[in-house]
């Protein structure tokens, strides 16, 4: 829900309920950030569930509690608070769940691995792991799953450290998506898979969550994606450009040259 979007690419008479409805008709795919900052209803899943085509995907973004505040050295229990929020409750439009690791976390192999290894790997462990929730899920807690599905997974890091070789070596071991975050320049760069699952957060190219994408830029991206696809890989792509409202341009333009590109 970003005001300035509406007149602009949502229409000015659009109920603002209707926003995702709207947005699910033209793209595929969208992220959810609110999940970033507190942990959402069951009932909000089940609302963003009900309002999107059977084909469409959510990515959720994980608690800054667990990545920023604990920075990962988190007991089961935030996991479990997380889980049972509601994230279950997408079903089979659950994407990958990102994790973005604050500009001040350095790379540490062991902190990484341990959190890795903590996370459920299927939809079934996630239930039961958010059966494990604490006092404050009481009474709003998620802990089902209408069917067992595998739970894939992607960090962005935004600090220098992680510029070595072993680092995406660790996420393939764990099957961790490595985030390709564009950037201008301002985070560490990646584009090596080390997942079947690709994670793209395009952030703008020349002014960071500000500038647009030009064609040509957007179709030397369709090329890298369709490169992935052509791999077997799984391609996720957001744009946080929404500053200057771009992103959704930006998205639809993408969308349809990587379509065209499949034939």
């Amino acid at each position: 829900m970003y005001p300035p979007w509406r007149g602009v690419f949502y229409p000015e008479k659009l109920a603002q309920r209707r926003e995702l409805e709207y947005l699910s008709r033209r793209l595929r795919t969208v992220e959810i950030n609110g999940s970033f900052y507190a942990l959402q209803r069951p009932s909000s899943y089940q609302a963003w569930y009900a309002q999107t085509p059977d084909d469409f995907v959510f990515a959720v973004k994980g608690s800054r509690f667990i990545t920023h505040m604990k920075r990962l050295r988190a007991p089961d229990t935030l996991l479990a608070n997380f889980f049972a929020s509601g994230v279950l409750a997408l079903g089979d439009k659950l994407g990958p769940v990102l994790w973005q690791l604050p500009p001040t976390f350095q790379y540490d192999p062991d902190t990484l691995a341990a959190f890795f290894d903590q996370l459920p790997r299927d939809t079934e462990a996630a239930a039961k792991l958010a059966g494990q929730h604490d006092e404050r899920l009481e009474g709003r807690a998620w802990t089902t799953t209408d069917a067992n599905r595998p739970l894939r997974y992607a960090l962005e890091v935004r600090h220098a450290s992680f510029q070595r070789d072993d680092f995406p070596e660790l996420l393939a071991e764990h099957d961790i998506a490595l985030v390709t975050a564009d950037s201008a320049g301002t985070w560490p760069y990646f584009e090596q898979p080390t997942s079947r699952t690709v994670y793209l957060r395009l952030h703008g190219d020349a002014e960071l969550y500000t500038s647009g994408y030009t064609d040509a830029a957007l179709q030397a991206w369709a090329e890298k994606i369709n490169n992935w696809r052509a791999a077997e890989h799984d391609v996720f792509v957001y744009f946080d450009n929404d500053v200057k409202v771009r992103a959704p341009a930006d998205a639809m333009a993408l969308t349809h040259l990587t379509s065209a590109a499949a034939g």
